[in-house]
């Protein structure tokens, strides 16, 4: 592997772009290294500048469910694109989406598209204010709901990579309004709503954190807040940017059986362009302009191009055995690699459910942000570097996921466990136990 033309790259991109790139984590700082400059990608591979080809567990940070290039979602841009990029005024494929998106996901009535994930959540929490009226909002540690105002307290993601515990920029006046809580600690939210819950407008959640890298929620988590926003009359948000389409269809509400007020969406709904939403219920949804007073807008919103893209990914993943194969894939991998770690003595906790998941290098179980801040970052920079040497591409941060694709050959995972096993090794021979040591 040589990388030359990528360093090349990152130093001209250093002239022009704060830290040469255009999100935080990309820079591979976390990891030791520069980051790789992608040429193209098909299915699971990823060729970088250099002409080195990777097996691609990042995919795009999880929009590409269906692999890279997919045919039908190319066909579909491609065809959009000859007719115009964007108009300005609503298109039929607005309408397709929506329907779409309302019929599959469970706690949805009506949907509003955006440009990002974090434009989704900073509508959804204005709206849950203005509905609720409101200020106050909860959150929790490490989970990432974009880099809204509100949300950068405790965040996960670029933040925890980063080891940024917030952001110079964000008024005092308005952080104060955010309460940021241990996730998996539903008697910490009891005891929290049980002080000031006619004050909350909101609680939002990762209902499975991936943003510190892959955290389960505990069983009675979920249930838990849905009950407590019941009580004191506060809406439940849903952040399904992630495990929305990821998981199943219907996203992890249909997983856990818990209709959320509110839900954020992006990643997979748009195919791989820039598309974001949010929706819920009736009621609430109507207080958005032009029909109510709570105000957004977006030039681009409802894009020809991504709304094509994303009603494509969305039929690939109605089709019958679709997220079954998914389970097999990850299953496979997950367990090749939590054999591959016993074998070289090397402790790592593997949380994953269905096609996401995250290796910590602890040897404790992982399941909230100060369990997994314990996880030992110097191996899982080896580890990531060792990787790459061999041709996988992972996240560049211990406190992010893998994603499997319907992509993914036997022979990639057969190749990303062997490759495992060697680096393993490496991280056994130069840490001992490097899950042991606290960092």
């Amino acid at each position: 592997m040589k990388w030359d033309l990528s360093k090349k790259l990152y130093e001209e991109a250093c002239q022009f772009i704060p830290g040469g790139v255009n999100s935080p984590v990309r820079s591979g700082r976390a990891v030791g290294v520069s980051p790789i400059f992608a040429r193209t990608a098909k299915g699971s591979h990823l060729v970088d500048a250099d002409g080195n080809q990777y097996v691609d567990y990042v995919g795009s940070w999880g929009p590409m469910i269906v692999g890279h290039a997919h045919p039908k979602v190319v066909a579909a841009v491609r065809g959009a694109a000859l007719n115009g990029t964007s108009y300005g005024v609503p298109t039929e494929l607005e309408v397709a989406m929506a329907r779409k998106v309302v019929a599959m996901v469970p706690s949805l009535d009506m949907v509003r598209m955006v440009n990002s994930g974090t434009e989704a959540t900073m509508s959804a929490i204005r709206l849950a204010r203005a509905y609720t009226g409101r200020k106050q909002l909860i959150k929790f540690d490490g989970c990432y709901h974009g880099h809204g105002d509100s949300l950068l307290v405790k965040a996960g993601s670029g933040l925890a990579t980063l080891g940024i515990p917030g952001s110079p920029g964000v008024p005092e006046e308005l952080a104060q309004y955010t309460l940021s809580l241990p996730y998996n600690d539903l008697e910490a939210v009891m005891e929290v709503m049980g002080r000031v819950g006619e004050a909350v407008a909101a609680i939002i959640v990762e209902p499975v954190a991936a943003n510190m890298g892959v955290v389960l929620p505990k069983a009675e988590f979920l249930p838990g807040l849905r009950k407590l926003c019941d009580q004191y009359g506060s809406l439940l948000i849903f952040d399904e940017v992630i495990t929305g389409f990821r998981l199943a269809r219907g996203g992890a509400q249909e997983v856990f059986g818990l209709l959320p007020d509110l839900t954020c969406l992006g990643k997979i709904i748009g195919g791989g362009l820039p598309v974001g939403a949010y929706g819920g219920k009736r009621d609430i949804m109507m207080r958005m302009a032009p029909l109510g007073d709570v105000y957004q807008a977006g030039t681009l919103s409802g894009n020809p191009l991504a709304m094509s893209a994303g009603l494509a990914t969305l039929e690939l993943l109605e089709q019958d055995g679709f997220y079954e194969t998914l389970e097999e894939k990850a299953a496979y991998l997950a367990k090749g690699l939590t054999q591959a770690a016993a074998a070289a003595g090397v402790e790592v906790a593997l949380n994953r459910m269905g096609s996401i998941g995250c290796g910590f290098f602890t040897a404790e179980p992982v399941s909230d942000f100060a369990s997994a801040l314990k996880s030992d970052t110097q191996a899982y920079a080896l580890f990531f570097q060792e990787m790459l040497k061999r041709g996988i591409y992972l996240a560049p941060s211990q406190f992010e996921a893998f994603f499997i694709s319907t992509a993914h050959e036997q022979d990639d995972l057969d190749r990303t466990v062997e490759a495992a096993t060697e680096a393993l090794q490496q991280i056994k021979e130069k840490f001992g136990a490097p899950s042991r040591k606290k960092r």
